[in-house]
């Protein structure tokens, strides 16, 4: 194998999709010398669309509103409120040239293979080593499917096909046939959606537990602009979690009402235990009788499907909808063995750095309910404020006590949600504007959408115009066009501040 000299201040960040376009502008900013591998044709990760590459289909939109969709540095030009797959694509190579980051990409580029050399790193790919300082990994946490195992699954036999959602591209194969939908998180319901209303003869959706469902707009607000916020975070973590549990319940029922009043099964008193997916459409289809909702399947039998409850009914496809496990297959077995790597968990502070593999730093390896642009951008900014000085490095000593905390707390389903791990990261980058300093933005700073520009108002590379800029995203969709709180915000604050005392 050919092999490169280590260069001072290189890095290599494995991917160019969202994770890695933000690692690699931060990286920039504070000096350093990226170099980013891509084994698709283009940029985008996911958002590239590419068969084999992504889970994103063609007639695919964000799951998160336009707000916080985007990265600090790049507004959009106007667009959908729930951008399509499309634009979002635009929108990442618009950031790209922004930041002369395309040069740095190395298309048609896969890592087989990143370990330790001495004291730096390196990367195998294409017969060829080249070494570097550091790595930043960011090849996405939704690659690798998972199928539960289900009696008899090998012998189905349907003219479609069972397939994952990650290979679905469109409902125009499923036209006139029934198709079973497997799964109730957001990729299972908005394909069933999007079958159903491709034509299919009939759609039904199996799962293994009813879910609370959310529409993308209440009463015209987006509704990651309430779920999302600044408030649950400081709540998460002053509230006992069956006050959290009511007060999320309260708003997801506000907005959407329980599923059991469209004709699905009642869920779980507990948001908690029950969950939560995003999606406009699926539940009118559900009361409109163009989706069926069954509980779990227990055997197949060629093309004839058995469920929990006792009924059997034959398909012509399945599509499995049943989630993603952690997948990183390019680790040498050493680096595999500190992290302790699963298909679900990685030992690592706050799913970014290990103590025993400095100059290693993970993006987006995390499994979370809403947007992944703002805590992605917060989450690089964190690791080259690290690297670069800005920021002061987490001892190895709170480092093992994080890795330990999460080790304990360890589920079979481990996922967050988006403002939680954004408020984590930005405080680790030291970006968490203070309240007391923007008395004229605190019921936005607490109730509003956590907007990207909310983290340039103070720490390091804070924005002149970044009040301006936050508090027309706070108000523009009606969400907050004041700082008067309304008196369940009050009384929710009230309650946060009474038990932080």
């Amino acid at each position: 194998m050919r092999q490169f000299r280590v260069m001072t201040s290189s890095v290599a960040v494995i991917g160019a999709g969202p994770g890695g376009l933000v690692a690699a502008r931060w990286l920039l900013s504070q000096g350093f010398e990226p170099t980013i591998f891509e084994q698709a044709p283009t940029l985008g990760g996911q958002w590239a669309g590419l068969d084999g590459h992504s889970g994103v289909w063609p007639g695919m939109h964000a799951n998160s509103s336009r707000t916080v969709t985007a990265f600090s540095d790049l507004e959009h030009q106007g667009g959908d409120v729930y951008l399509s797959s499309h634009e979002v694509l635009e929108y990442l190579h618009r950031y790209a040239e922004m930041f002369g980051l395309a040069s740095r990409i190395r298309l048609g580029t896969r890592a087989d293979l990143i370990d330790r050399d001495g004291v730096g790193w390196r990367v195998v790919h294409d017969g060829t080593i080249e070494n570097f300082e550091r790595i930043v990994l960011a090849t996405g946490r939704f690659h690798a499917p998972v199928i539960p195992a289900v009696a008899g699954i090998e012998s189905f036999c349907g003219p479609a096909g069972a397939i994952s959602t990650y290979h679905y591209r469109d409902g125009s194969r499923y036209r006139g046939k029934r198709v079973l939908v497997a799964g109730s998180a957001v990729s299972a319901l908005e394909i069933a959606s999007d079958i159903a209303e491709s034509g299919a003869a009939r759609v039904v959706v199996t799962q293994r537990r009813q879910r609370y469902v959310l529409p993308k707009f209440a009463a015209g607000v987006p509704s990651d602009h309430l779920i999302h916020t600044r408030y649950g975070a400081l709540a998460a973590e002053a509230l006992a979690p069956a006050e959290i549990d009511r007060q999320l319940k309260e708003i997801v029922i506000e907005a959407a009402g329980s599923p059991e009043q469209y004709g699905a099964p009642s869920p779980d008193p507990s948001l908690f235990t029950a969950g939560v997916t995003l999606s406009q459409d699926y539940l009118p289809l559900v009361a409109d009788g163009r989706i069926i909702v069954r509980p779990w399947m227990t055997g197949v039998a060629r093309a004839t499907v058995t469920f929990a409850d006792g009924a059997a009914e034959e398909f012509d496809g399945i599509v499995f909808g049943t989630g993603f496990g952690l997948s990183l297959p390019y680790l040498s077995a050493d680096i595999q063995a500190i992290l302790d790597l699963d298909a679900v968990h990685m030992d690592a502070d706050r799913y970014t750095f290990h103590p025993d593999l400095p100059g290693l730093a993970f993006m987006g390896m995390w499994d979370q309910s809403g947007g992944y642009f703002v805590p992605l951008e917060l989450q690089a900014r964190w690791i080259a404020y690290t690297w670069g000085g800005a920021a002061a490095p987490t001892s190895d000593r709170d480092q093992r006590l994080a890795i330990d905390a999460y080790r304990a707390s360890r589920r079979a389903s481990q996922k967050t949600r988006m403002n939680l791990a954004a408020i984590a990261f930005a405080r680790a980058a030291g970006v968490e504007p203070r309240l007391d300093n923007w008395p004229q933005l605190r019921r936005a700073l607490l109730f509003g959408p956590l907007a990207p520009s909310c983290f340039r108002l103070e720490g390091p590379d804070a924005l002149p115009d970044a009040p301006e800029r936050f508090a027309y995203e706070a108000a523009v969709f009606g969400a907050v066009t004041s700082n008067e709180m309304t008196e369940r915000e009050s009384d929710y604050w009230s309650a946060v501040q009474a038990a932080s005392r």
